[in-house]
């Protein structure tokens, strides 16, 4: 379906890049559908328990109620065109936050009024520090039971440390919940029921017994806004107040300064408190004119260069997911920084160093695509047709290249082997993987040469299990799936020096590799390197290739329990070669006996993912969940009170955690729940490594 060109030409300072963040069933999703209604883009709602929403379209999503791929959609608002991002809540998905996060200029982060700030929101939260992504908050679900505005609004200040500007007040809470006071206007915002919501009320008239505290909370408004802007201080000091125009330029500037955090409320669900956030976002929230530019570095000569984000510039943007449509192959989501796009052109991959040809460009709604000729300065389009573009890649004029910042993601911290039953579906096995590394950059694969088996790792079990019933219904691969396991690393815990001399005669031509490697630790997070410190041609400079083969050959395949080794620098110092009888291989096999040797002169040790863990509970069950949590190596930081429930807060082995979701609901009598996301790898216990080498059947260490 094609588009007219003219009508999609929005200027800059009238488009909104943004992105709805929150925990798992804070409402993100449900939002975004009443957004999309309200917007006239759909014609009816969507519900997430009927499975029948827009953003929500894996079968997976529908099967288990959640959102597992970030979702882009494009609406219409007041003449402002929104471009929208709705991501999954869970941790596991975590990669798909990370990199929608990357390309937006503001987001709305979703809260729930009974829970206030969870885990995962404050994750996401810091997943949007790190970006400097400007947002606004929605305290949703007011009317569930328990619900409270101010409480919520005081844990985002606590827990966030974000200085929130609390912009209405609800009128009524729980069943009683019906609309809002605008505190810069003093209007009362009601909803009826008919309508889904679609109109609402406005009134001069506020409940007698909130006016006092609608005074109260627009002063502090006031004061807070005044605080961000030196010339509305001096006016609000002499006693004069400003206009609420003057009020909302303000505002919006402290929004984008990443200065004050708007608070808004309603329910998504019971079609409540939407309109006033979308207006929000087109008053508050930045645009690509108010960014003004953005940065990289020159690949030829390493300076920082920029690129204002407007058409005029030279083309640049940033390749943001990947996706495998069944109907047009692989697709790319891409945000445009600057220039026009073309389909049919070519354009750089300055991170490869790579041409690439733009088949066809798509405005994409979830799964639905537009197909359109051109693209511009501020929008998110999908691509059809690139070859070696990847997640982080940066896309730019060949004549004026620039490489922008790339995306990190987090490390996989559990992994499963996975076997194809036949022939065939090792091959299907092998296309199926393939796909999906592309996809989601924190499933990773290695293959296991002793047990034929492949082992696929990620962030946490749901996330394979997703990947695991894609490849079974997208790819038709058939397959048995081992148990979870944890994703240990191995790592040197002191210096060590070390020989490997592979020496083999026989009768033509023999073999002959020696290589000296010293093994130095470095800090927690920061990688493996290869040094190449021969002097005077001790090694040929041919054979050094070989050495560092066997080097990461071994550190991927590990040296104690055949788990990865990780953050050494190996250093190749000193060898020495045979004229004739040196090769390759003989070379790589000492590399690997170098590194082996090196690991028994020193104690090596075994690091485990830590999972951050909250558990919910009634207090009385208190007690014993956290003797239990202690039996487990866990390190309790603290409890919260939080209506009625205890919320445990500590860091635990993620090891010790297999079956927790049984024990947890046979200790409460089923009324605690918990949440964990990885946290950070720690030493496990000399005893406990000894016990498991004990049972290891590992056969690469060498006694």
């Amino acid at each position: 379906m094609a588009t007219d060109e003219k009508s999609r030409i929005f200027p800059l300072d009238k488009i909104r890049n943004i992105g709805i963040i929150a925990h798992i069933d804070a409402g993100k999703t449900t939002t975004t559908e009443r957004i999309l209604f309200y917007t006239g883009k759909t014609y009816k709602i969507g519900d997430i328990d009927k499975g029948n929403t827009q953003m929500v379209w894996m079968e997976q999503e529908k099967e288990r109620g959640i959102t597992i791929v970030s979702a882009a959609t494009t609406t219409f608002w007041k003449d402002h065109r929104i471009n929208i991002i709705d991501t999954p809540g869970h941790v596991d998905f975590t990669a798909e936050v990370e990199r929608s996060l990357r390309v937006l200029d503001g987001g709305i982060t979703v809260l729930d009024a009974e829970e206030g700030v969870q885990s995962q929101s404050e994750t996401v939260w810091r997943q949007a520090d790190k970006y400097n992504v400007p947002r606004i908050c929605f305290v949703n679900k007011m009317d569930k039971l328990g619900a409270d505005f101010l409480a919520t609004v005081k844990s985002i200040e606590n827990r966030l440390g974000a200085n929130p500007a609390i912009m209405v007040l609800p009128i009524g809470s729980e069943s009683s919940y019906v609309g809002n006071i605008d505190l810069l206007t003093k209007q009362a915002i009601t909803w009826g029921s008919e309508e889904l919501g679609a109109k609402f009320d406005l009134s001069d008239d506020i409940p007698a017994d909130m006016k006092d505290q609608v005074e109260e909370y627009r002063h502090k408004l006031i004061e807070k806004i005044a605080e961000t802007d030196d010339a509305l201080l001096e006016k609000y000091l002499a006693g004069e107040e400003p206009s609420v125009d003057e009020l909302k330029a303000a505002l919006r500037r402290a929004v984008i300064a990443y200065k004050l955090v708007p608070i808004y409320a309603g329910t998504s669900l019971r079609n409540k408190g939407v309109q006033p956030l979308l207006d929000a976002v087109i008053d508050y929230l930045p645009s690509p004119a108010d960014l003004g530019q953005v940065k990289g570095i020159h690949p030829k000569t390493g300076e920082e260069t920029a690129r204002k984000l407007v058409p005029e510039d030279p083309f640049s943007g940033l390749a943001f997911k990947i996706q495998n449509d069944p109907h047009v192959g692989k697709l790319t989501y891409f945000r445009i920084y600057s220039g026009t796009l073309q389909s049919g052109s070519y354009i750089f991959n300055s991170t490869k160093n790579v041409k690439e040809r733009v088949g066809r460009l798509l405005l994409m709604h979830a799964n639905q695509r537009e197909e359109v000729k051109e693209a511009y300065a501020g929008e998110i389009v999908a691509i059809v047709g690139l070859k070696d573009t990847i997640t982080g890649d940066t896309l730019c004029d060949e004549a004026a290249p620039i490489v922008l910042e790339k995306i990190t993601f987090p490390e996989p911290v559990i992994s499963l082997a996975i076997e194809p039953k036949t022939k065939s579906d090792q091959e299907k096995l092998g296309y199926a993987i393939k796909r999906l590394t592309e996809e989601d950059p924190t499933f990773r694969v290695k293959s296991n040469h002793e047990t034929g088996q492949t082992i696929i790792s990620g962030i946490g079990e749901l996330q394979l299990e997703v990947m695991v019933d894609r490849m079974k219904r997208e790819f038709n691969v058939l397959a048995n799936v081992g148990a979870p396991q944890v994703a240990y690393k191995e790592t040197f815990s002191a210096n060590a020096d070390a020989e490997g001399k592979y020496i083999r005669q026989s009768g033509g031509r023999g073999q002959y590799g020696h290589c000296m490697l010293r093994v130095t630790p470095k800090p927690r997070g920061e990688g493996n390197e290869f040094v190449n410190a021969i002097k005077g041609g001790a090694i040929p400079a041919e054979f050094i290739r070989a050495v560092e083969k066997g080097v990461w050959e071994t550190l991927e395949n590990g040296v104690l329990l055949g788990y990865p080794i990780v953050d050494v620098k190996v250093t190749c110092y000193d060898g020495s070669y045979h004229e004739v009888d040196s090769s390759e291989v003989a070379f790589k096999i000492a590399a690997s006996q170098a590194l082996q040797a090196a690991s028994r002169k020193t104690q090596m040790s075994l690091l485990e993912p830590v999972m951050k863990i909250e558990v919910t509970t009634p207090s009385e069950f208190m007690g014993d969940i956290i003797g239990d949590l202690s039996a487990k190596r866990a390190q309790i930081s603290g409890t919260e009170e939080r209506g009625n429930a205890t919320i445990i807060l500590g860091m635990v082995p993620l090891s010790e955690l297999s079956g927790y979701a049984t024990t947890l609901r046979s200790m409460s009598k089923g009324r605690a729940s918990y949440y964990m996301e990885p946290s950070h790898y720690e030493e496990v216990p000399q005893n406990i490594v000894q016990a498991m080498l004990a049972k290891s059947t590992f056969t690469g260490r060498v006694e």
